[in-house]
């Protein structure tokens, strides 16, 4: 006897055309994260090698950093006017480009300007990979994005190996000509896996005023929180709030012909979605600056043992990234999002309980761990919901605006950490555990932020 009743496998089953753009952009974001780690771990060997200070060739990475803040806001206004699939052959190919003139300079100037150049491009192309999924992968999007996030992850946990193999063996622009190869292939796979834009493309003018207010407002906020230290720091965060709420202002006015439609943040969930976001990166970003200070500079840790016990948060999120999808449809987007909240905010307290008492290995590594696995359940869902509360042309800018909130995210947060151990170190002539305590209590509090703000999303995504 024979039935012709439907399998729920297979209506559940993904689309192999969806998988072919998660792979695409999978190359295009792990390339970029492993272009970060191998410059930033090596950046005293590329000062030396071309005869500069440490405090110049940092501006390796600040340009890139301020540079990509300043073209960040032109994402959503370029996917609607040329079409993803063309933006994405176009930032790809040239951030291959100029991966390449940076190993061709013979100059700290020469690189510091390809790596403007090159943060400019990747500005516009960091947020193209979240959004293209959320436009392919309907209710599937939590199972691909967490998938599609793991490549991302081998980023940092290769990098410093590859830096290491390659400082060894070759000279620096080693560094970056590496990625040539690892570009063309990504152009080649974007040119033919890519689904096709649509014809009808919406002609939208170029909003210069707002331009002129947000990009500018951006790269003061980013570069004056990360120098909030000195006089000249606070007077650009100072600067950078003052543009971004003119632009507030002038966007509600001009609505749709803004360059980013802020009246989108009246979409309560997209609102909770947003400020969850920006926490969960100065969550991210925080723990990577202040346990590294507290086993390294309290606890005795050489570099490599404190990188070994770092490494356990990176397993934790692949771990749960590997498995978003079974637990968003099992528990559903806020009690998944909260409970990862939840959990990484414990095992922040595990570090403020060490720094006041005593350090061990064995719960700094669970701790590590644990903080990884709820970390990597937080950013998807609320992703997944901001985009369900809106309509799907309304995408673009949405990605747009998460990013700006996760990229103001991680330096909000490790100002305010690095101020806090400043300041419970000023009148001490050495390092002690005890001076982490108001710090971690800091990260605490903010991991609290988020878990209320993880209480907005909806119980369940219904996307329209």
């Amino acid at each position: 006897m024979t039935t012709n009743a439907p399998r729920p496998a297979a209506a559940d089953r993904i689309a192999p055309a969806v998988w072919k753009v998660a792979a695409v952009v999978s190359v295009g974001s792990f390339m970029s994260q492993m272009d970060s780690t191998l410059v930033n771990v090596s950046l005293s060997t590329i000062g030396h090698a071309l005869d500069a200070r440490l405090a110049t060739a940092q501006w390796i990475v600040t340009g890139y950093l301020l540079a990509m803040a300043l073209t960040l806001p032109l994402n959503g206004w370029l996917v609607d006017r040329i079409g993803a699939k063309r933006l994405y052959l176009f930032c790809f190919s040239t951030f291959t480009f100029a991966s390449a003139l940076c190993g061709f300079a013979h100059s700290m100037s020469a690189l510091i300007a390809a790596r403007l150049f090159q943060g400019l491009i990747a500005g516009m192309l960091v947020p193209m990979a979240q959004m293209m999924i959320g436009r392919v992968a309907g209710k599937h999007l939590e199972r691909v994005m967490g998938y599609a996030t793991l490549p991302i992850l081998l980023g940092p946990i290769l990098g410093p190996v590859l830096a290491g193999a390659i400082l060894t063996h070759a000279a620096w622009p080693w560094l970056f000509f590496v990625n040539v190869p690892i570009g063309v292939i990504g152009v080649a796979m974007a040119w033919r896996l890519l689904p096709r834009d649509a014809d009808t493309l919406d002609r939208r003018r170029f909003d210069f005023l707002g331009f002129a207010l947000i990009s500018p407002g951006l790269v003061a906020l980013v570069y004056g929180l990360q120098n909030a230290a000195h006089s000249a720091g606070l007077a650009c965060v100072l600067a950078g709030v003052l543009l971004l709420a003119a632009f507030i202002v002038y966007s509600a006015r001009k609505g749709d012909a803004a360059l980013i439609d802020v009246r989108i943040f009246s979409t309560r969930i997209f609102s909770f979605a947003a400020v969850t976001q920006f926490c969960a990166n100065g969550m991210l970003f925080g723990r990577q600056l202040l346990v590294p200070l507290y086993l390294i500079l309290a606890c005795g840790l050489s570099a490599a043992q404190a990188g070994v016990l770092l490494a356990a948060t990176g397993v934790g999120m692949m771990a749960a990234f590997a498995v978003l999808g079974l637990l968003t449809g099992r528990f559903g987007c806020r009690a998944l999002a909260a409970g990862g909240a939840l959990l990484a905010c414990a095992a922040t307290l595990v570090f403020a309980w060490m720094a006041a008492h005593t350090y061990s290995t064995a719960w700094a590594l669970v701790s590590l761990a644990l903080a990884g696995i709820g970390q990597g359940t937080i950013s998807v869902p609320s992703i997944s919901a901001a985009y369900a509360a809106l309509p799907k042309a309304n995408l673009p800018t949405a990605n747009t605006a998460l990013n700006i909130a996760q990229r103001i995210g991680g330096p909000f947060a490790t100002t305010l950490i690095s101020l806090t151990v400043a300041l419970a170190m000023r009148d001490s002539g050495a390092t002690h555990a005890h001076h982490f305590v108001p710090a971690f209590v800091l990260l605490t509090a903010l991991h609290g932020l988020c878990l209320a703000a993880t209480m907005g999303l909806p119980v369940r995504v219904i996307r329209k």
